[in-house]
């Protein structure tokens, strides 16, 4: 039986909402994080939070660098930084979260 740690109040632009999310990552401090690609948005939800928080885009949609277009696909790679895959923007952008939280 699945545990809901992310969204679960149905789909929208809410804090507790995602709309078509496409991907997700956990870090080591079981944060798990959700390129919300219908509010073209990464969220992210520490370990047993109610609620997320906007930590990229959720500008609205285009092409500026705090700005997504269908995010679909995260990593972080072994400094912390957090990749994001822009399918919208056809690109790969890369945000350094100790330095840019939001």
């Amino acid at each position: 039986q699945g545990i809901v740690v992310a969204g679960g109040q149905g789909k929208g632009n809410g804090l507790t909402q995602l709309s078509y999310p496409q991907g997700v990552v956990v870090d080591q401090l079981d944060t798990v994080y959700v390129a919300d690609a219908g509010n073209d948005r990464i969220m992210r939800w520490p370990k047993g939070a109610t609620q997320g928080s906007v930590i990229i885009g959720g500008n609205g949609k285009g092409e500026q660098s705090n700005q997504l277009h269908w995010p679909v696909g995260l990593s972080f790679d072994r400094h912390g930084n957090l990749y994001v895959v822009d399918w919208g923007n056809q690109r790969v952008q890369k945000f350094d979260l100790q330095f840019n939280p939001k």
